[in-house]
């Protein structure tokens, strides 16, 4: 069989999955590359545009809704087209609105693409959280969050680069090659799937094996649901929230210098990414780094609340960065083996949804609070929020405790899940 493949020019499945997973991290690192050109940009975008600073709020709030109303058909649509194909419609659309971000004579357009972009980001969020975790691979599913990290550390230094030639919108034009080729990508990797499959002697039909939610009724199942959208709500309110406000914090409540707030600002999100892809370096349980995360960022906030110095408070903000870290990844991983993987097909989209939504309110109230007080706020307000996510996680652990093992390690690549939905077979594994 494997001197038919090469004669007939396909590859092996080992290298064909290696390619779909090269891909999968790519695709989260052009995912955060818009996330770290936007904060730097828009200085220069408002004052092209004559537009209020308060504005910024305005495009990611209506990003925010087109992200958060996609998840709810993202298990459908790759029952329907398949993981490479929806990423390949995702990478299209993002080019299409930041095209119009690069092109826009006005914020009304820019406004008007925003939720184009918000969709794609969903599209792309919850397809591949839902396609990684349903192949039982908790180390690609913290580097495929590194990733994300990486390209939110670059987007700065794109947008700089862009600045200093003389004006923001190349940075944008970037964006738009990237996602294209992204596209392309993974309409070839749909094309190399389909071979391979074609290839394949079909599989012996296996009966569907006993789902981890089965016999439940159906008030315990919206439970679950429900407990776990929270903690997903609350976990991406603490984890955004933190970091967006560090940087006021340090610079007008500290009252570090620009520099030294922008280090602060870099240890956060380096530590965050740097514990990711470490965790994809070693076997940790998913159970362990949600628990202990969890508990050393209830520590970590307390210190900030407490301020007993510049430097400790600071370096609090980092130790946070690197406990939440791998909660996100591991939370995602869970969530097969709490509900099976045909009931997750639907829910890992719906959290990745419920995080949007917790990413975007969660930091605009804390704002509201600032505003409304001052920037010391801001300790208290995040303590508050890691003590909500334990109990959150407390209970959810209550309604569906995990006492199965993982996933199985011969799991398919990511574009076998969409195949196996439509052929029935809805098993995780195998």
């Amino acid at each position: 069989m494997g001197e038919q493949r090469r004669r007939a020019g396909l590859a092996s499945p080992s290298s064909n999955q290696l390619s779909s997973d090269l891909l999968s991290l790519g695709s989260f690192v052009i995912l955060g590359l818009p996330d770290g050109v936007l904060g730097t940009a828009w200085p220069s975008m408002r004052a092209t545009f004559g537009a209020p600073v308060g504005d910024l709020g305005l495009i990611l709030l209506i990003s925010t809704i087109g992200s958060v109303l996609v998840t709810a058909v993202v298990g459908p649509l790759i029952r329907r087209l398949g993981v490479p194909a929806l990423l390949a419609v995702a990478g299209v659309l993002a080019a299409i609105g930041y095209a119009g971000f690069a092109a826009a004579p006005g914020l009304w357009l820019v406004l008007s693409v925003a939720v184009l972009l918000g969709v794609s980001a969903g599209m792309m969020d919850g397809g591949l959280n839902t396609a990684v975790a349903l192949t039982g691979r908790p180390r690609l599913l913290n580097l495929l969050h590194g990733a994300y990290g990486v390209g939110t550390a670059i987007g700065p230094l794109v947008v700089t680069v862009a600045i200093l030639t003389g004006s923001w919108r190349p940075a944008y034009l970037v964006q738009v090659t990237l996602d294209l080729g992204m596209a392309a990508l993974w309409l070839r990797q749909r094309r190399r799937d389909r071979a391979l499959a074609a290839a394949t002697p079909p599989a012996e039909p296996v009966a569907p094996s006993p789902q981890p939610s089965d016999g439940w009724s159906r008030r315990r199942y919206t439970g679950v649901v429900i407990a776990g959208m929270s903690v997903f709500f609350v976990y991406t309110g603490l984890e955004v929230g933190a970091g967006q406000w560090e940087a006021s914090f340090c610079r007008d409540h500290l009252h570090l210098s620009a520099g030294a707030t922008g280090l602060a600002a870099f240890g956060y999100w380096g530590a965050l990414t740097a514990v990711r892809i470490g965790l994809a370096l070693r076997t940790v349980a998913p159970q362990a780094v949600v628990r202990w995360g969890s508990g050393i960022g209830v520590l970590a906030c307390a210190v900030i609340w407490w301020q007993p110095g510049a430097v400790v408070t600071v370096a609090a903000f980092a130790v946070l960065g690197g406990a939440l870290a791998g909660v996100f990844p591991a939370l995602i991983a869970l969530t097969p083996v709490r509900l099976g993987g045909q009931r997750a097909h639907n829910v890992i989209a719906w959290q990745v949804g419920a995080a949007a939504a917790g990413g975007a309110g969660v930091s605009a109230i804390i704002g509201l609070l600032i505003g409304a007080t001052s920037l010391d706020v801001l300790g208290p307000a995040i303590t508050v929020l890691a003590l909500i996510l334990i109990t959150a996680e407390l209970v959810l652990n209550r309604l569906a405790p995990v006492g199965t093992p993982g996933i199985s390690p011969s799991s398919p690549g990511l574009s076998a899940v969409g195949e196996r939905e439509r052929s029935g077979d809805d098993r995780p594994g195998h």
